[in-house]
């Protein structure tokens, strides 16, 4: 079957141009395929190409594989392909060549680095310092915001009525209390503290903190002095005074509003924080840190507080550095004595405490800042920086930027207790009001 049209079969094909363009669209029939002129059209310039062997040759114009010459059409022809070249040909302009992104001087794509190429440090350690960073800020807010949650602030300093006005520097009423709330019997056995219901307060020191050195002063909880006129912490109501008793007693009376309330009418210095801990707290600080080391004055056997010690430097476990600080009798000067021992160990377990093996290691800081959070009892108003103030000026104490006192006494006073002297107590209370250094011996 012939499948050309009419007007271009076999004996017409090529024979005229009429009939080989076709008979025209008025002919009865459909116009057929039209043979198209062959316009040849120039040559592009030619590249210098280097002259090599070819694989096989299968005719002029053709690339041979493998050989990595461009291909090259043949001479006067051209075969419809640009001049472009073949991606990632060594010699190529396109992504693979040596000016492309892709090439050995040109970027990767995609920002990677270049197989082979140096490490970018900086980078790195830029990086890494971002990390560390963000990780410590973390860590820190999420230490403050778990340690102010285990504050007990339980003191209201609110009710405490005909408060002296403020002076220069911070003061804070340290409290050593023998609270037994928690303890087991087996632990009231160990500790040696006895099983009397309500607390009393063994220990109470005053400490200044100021601009010309830090002072702490010990009061002998059997100073002789009034007990003022008072609103009840819990009540509300008005007391009359109780008139004239040891300084312990405000602690029995009514508490630590009580007491601030006392050591405020007796000095006329403004207490700003109230700082409390009891026994069980005060051995599991000791326990966490690993002991403090003291320097023991004198051969110490008491059987009521459970002390038994030789004389000499030692390190002392929760429960003997408690028995060391209750400890008053053996001495000659009595709760004097006492109230030293008590200055000397607050020092020593502050200076332990604050130091970069406690405060950089979160498996002793934890436990410390646990044992003592979850037994101190503190005011309303004061935060965790006022209670690290608290204990930096303890620790400065000890390296010796500051002072360590008990308040001046001048003798004996009825039911064996301790006469203040007055002299000498106004004035300390007047250098540490207008924050002077402290001149009274």
């Amino acid at each position: 079957m012939n499948e050309w049209p009419d007007a271009l079969d076999g004996n017409t094909r090529g024979n005229g141009d009429r009939d080989a363009y076709g008979r025209g669209s008025s002919a009865a029939q459909p116009e057929g395929a039209r043979r198209m002129r062959h316009v040849q059209r120039p040559a592009p310039p030619q590249r210098p190409v280097p002259q090599q062997q070819p694989a096989y040759d299968d005719g002029p114009g053709q690339q041979q594989y493998g050989s990595g010459a461009p291909r090259v059409p043949a001479p006067g022809s051209y075969d419809g392909y640009s001049e472009g070249q073949v991606y990632g040909s060594p010699a190529g302009r396109g992504p693979g060549g040596p000016g492309g992104p892709g090439g050995p001087e040109g970027p990767r794509r995609g920002g990677g680095r270049r197989p082979g190429a140096a490490p970018n440090w900086r980078k790195r350690i830029t990086i890494g310092a971002l990390v560390l960073v963000v990780a410590v800020l973390a860590t820190s807010v999420g230490t403050y915001f778990w340690a102010d949650s285990k504050m007990r602030r339980e003191v209201d300093l609110s009710k405490v009525i005909d408060r002296p006005a403020g002076g220069k520097g911070t003061n804070y009423l340290i409290v050593g209390s023998d609270s037994r709330d928690g303890m087991s019997a087996a632990l009231k056995q160990k500790l040696h503290t006895g099983s009397a219901e309500g607390k009393r307060t063994d220990s109470m020191i005053l400490l200044h903190v100021g601009d010309n050195g830090n002072t702490m002063v010990s009061l002998p909880r059997d100073s002789w002095m009034t007990i003022p006129s008072f609103k009840g912490s819990q009540s509300g109501k008005q007391f009359p005074s109780p008139g004239k008793n040891k300084l312990n007693a405000a602690f029995s009376i009514d508490g630590p509003e009580l007491l601030v309330r006392t050591v405020e009418a007796n000095t006329g210095l403004h207490i700003d924080h109230y700082a409390e801990i009891g026994f069980a707290g005060f051995a599991n600080i000791v326990d966490a840190v690993g002991g403090v080391e003291l320097d023991i004055p004198q051969d110490i056997k008491d059987k009521d507080s459970g002390a038994d010690f030789k004389k000499g430097k030692q390190t002392l476990n929760g429960q003997q550095a408690l028995a060391f600080v209750r400890n008053r009798h053996g001495y000659a000067a009595g709760d004097l004595q006492r109230t030293k021992n008590q200055q000397k160990f607050l020092a020593a377990i502050a200076s332990q405490t604050a130091t970069p093996t406690t405060l950089l290691n979160p498996f002793k800081l934890y436990p410390v800042m646990g044992a003592g959070l979850d037994t101190l009892i503190v005011d309303k108003d004061m935060g965790l920086f006022d209670l690290a103030d608290m204990f930096w000026a303890m620790k400065g104490i000890t390296s010796g930027s500051g002072l360590s006192m008990n308040m001046p006494v001048s003798g004996d006073g009825p039911q064996t207790s301790l006469l203040w002297d007055k002299p000498k107590v106004t004035q300390l209370v007047n250098e540490l009001k207008n924050d002077e250094k402290v001149t009274v011996k």
